[in-house]
């Protein structure tokens, strides 16, 4: 149906361009808001009507004659309506519909998938400073990117995965002081612990295995540890590893996986800060006043000059950042994607400006942001705030234990990202209709159990005669699947893994319905092939779709 598709619409491009030269570019079809008003619809007589100064009802009604001249539409259209002051309602036989079955049995886990298109895109997230275990938003966040970078993988972007940390600044100096006051014995309770100190049980293990000597293996470094309390540097250096370890875990729980750790401090070793501050001094972007170094950042759409480098010498966080996606872009990254927290959002324009100030290339919009709010956790009617393991928050690990990694990434990406969102534990448990992730999975799950009670060979449904899939709940199921690879696309593009989480339950629901209205395993032979076929495509699709998220689709529940 996919082919038929662009052959129709290439038939309406030629007829758009006939009328108008240029026109044929914009050529569309849209979804009618009504299903009953058909399966595609046109616009373009209305759009060129006015330019081509005619009657949009008569132009739509010279266009529509001429559409079904065309032998593509003679051959798979059934009707064309003509409404309003002039929508093109397009209305498909039932045999153009049915294709779409053999083209997802024929590619299967590949259906949807675009070709390579030689292009690099880096999506940075998590991004969590070594201080503490992963919190819900990281999880949020982790969900979020994870799915944006399957989501340009389906359209043939070569995708790298990063996770950027600071792993010597004032958190992390906090970190080794309390963590050695643990390892002298001290607690939060006693007199004397400090304000600003973590109070997470997770920093008494971290003192303990220092004391014990043990040696601690992350992603990106292994350090084993002296035993001595005085021993600050030693005591920070093996909170990060075993903090580092730590994430790791929460990571792996949550099947994420990074191509790259980049650390905040190779930028300062590496001496790209000092470039990166030298190449804005020589562009003659910036300017010294009240002893501090100012960017010129009000020149890039900023609403105000931004301190670089303060007056004791300290540079203020956007710098490095600057000098970071500097990296980014000569490490041959032409699209970058950033996920971050909603606080975020004041680093955006003074980022763009320093690198459009640096001069080095760098396009306009460089680089895009995905900003998400944090999420509330709901238990027993009850907001969930401190976890005895961090002390002060819930854990991104706890949720995986209360509920499940599909539940906790299926619930996650279920909103916009700027949208608040309440995680609600006894929903995620639940196994009902109610639940979004296993009405999905359980449809998928359903659908396994029919295949497997008919038992024959999955080929075969590729040769399966569909002429019987002509009833309203079937064509309606095989539209939903023909919408699939578009729906990707625009997920992409607009950041949005939420439109997946929508389709797949506007799926599941289709099929739903689609088994109450008609028996699949019934007696006609040629009835029950066309009836499989199309029920293992959706399988197939709801597979596809769960994979983009990140979440199973389980044969059996």
């Amino acid at each position: 149906m996919l082919k038929i598709k662009q052959e129709l619409l290439d038939g309406l491009a030629a007829e758009l361009e006939a009328l108008s030269p240029g026109a044929g570019a914009k050529a569309a079809f849209e979804s009618p808001k009504v299903a009953a008003h058909g399966d595609f619809a046109s616009t373009a007589a209305m759009q060129l009507a006015k330019p081509l100064k005619l009657n949009p009802r008569q132009l739509g009604e010279n266009l529509r004659s001429a559409l079904l001249a065309r032998p593509a539409y003679q051959r798979w259209v059934g009707a064309i309506e003509l409404a309003g002051p002039g929508f093109l309602n397009i209305r498909l036989k039932p045999e153009a519909k049915q294709q779409i079955v053999r083209e997802v049995l024929s590619a299967g886990t590949g259906f949807g998938l675009q070709p390579a298109n030689g292009q690099r895109l880096m999506v940075e997230f998590v991004s969590a400073n070594p201080t503490g275990p992963l919190h819900v938003g990281h999880g949020r966040q982790a969900a979020l990117g994870d799915a944006i970078c399957n989501l340009y993988a389906t359209q043939g972007w070569d995708v790298h995965r990063e996770f950027y940390y600071n792993d010597a600044g004032v958190q992390i100096g906090t970190l080794a002081n309390s963590t050695q006051l643990r390892a002298k014995g001290l607690k939060p309770t006693d007199p004397g612990w400090p304000e600003a100190a973590y109070n997470g049980e997770y920093i008494q293990d971290i003192a303990n295995d220092f004391l014990a000597k043990k040696t601690v293996r992350a992603d990106d470094r292994t350090f084993t540890a002296s035993g001595d309390v005085e021993d600050l540097d030693g005591i920070r250096q093996f909170a990060v590893a075993y903090l580092r370890h730590e994430q790791d875990l929460d990571l792996q729980a949550f099947a994420v996986k990074f191509d790259h750790y980049y650390l905040e401090s190779s930028l300062y070793t590496s001496g790209r800060v000092e470039a990166t501050v030298k190449r804005l001094i020589d562009a003659g972007k910036t300017y010294e006043q009240d002893g501090a170094l100012w960017l010129k950042s009000t020149e890039y759409g900023d609403d105000k000059d931004r301190v670089m480098r303060k007056s004791d010498g300290s540079y203020t966080y956007f710098v490095p950042d600057v000098a970071y996606h500097i990296a980014k872009w000569e490490r041959g990254f032409g699209k970058v994607i950033n996920i971050q927290g909603t606080d975020h959002h004041g680093t955006i324009a003074r980022v763009r400006a320093g690198l459009q100030a640096a001069g080095v290339g760098i396009p306009q919009g460089y680089p895009d942001y995905v900003l998400h709010t944090m999420v509330r956790v709901v238990r027993g009617g009850q907001e969930v705030k401190i976890s005895k393991r961090a002390g002060s928050y819930v854990t991104l690990r706890d949720l995986i234990e209360w509920t499940s990694k599909d539940a906790v990434r299926f619930f996650l990406l279920s909103r916009k990202p700027d949208t608040e969102y309440t995680f609600d534990v006894d929903l995620a448990v639940q196994k009902n209709n109610d639940n979004p992730v296993y009405y999905v999975q359980y449809a998928h799950a359903r659908i396994c159990s029919v295949l497997s009670s008919w038992g024959g060979d999955p080929a075969a449904l590729q040769q399966a005669d569909l002429s019987a899939l002509d009833s309203e709940p079937a064509q309606a199921l095989m539209l939903l699947l023909a919408r699939y690879p578009a729906m990707l696309a625009d997920a992409a593009r607009d950041f949005a893994p939420h439109d997946v989480t929508f389709y797949l339950r506007e799926l599941a629901a289709s099929y739903h319905s689609y088994y109450d209205a008609e028996r699949i395993l019934v007696d006609d032979e040629a009835v029950k092939m066309a009836r499989l076929a199309l029920v293992a495509a959706t399988a197939q699709v709801l597979h596809n779709g769960l994979a983009v998220l990140g979440v199973s689709a389980p044969q059996k529940m």
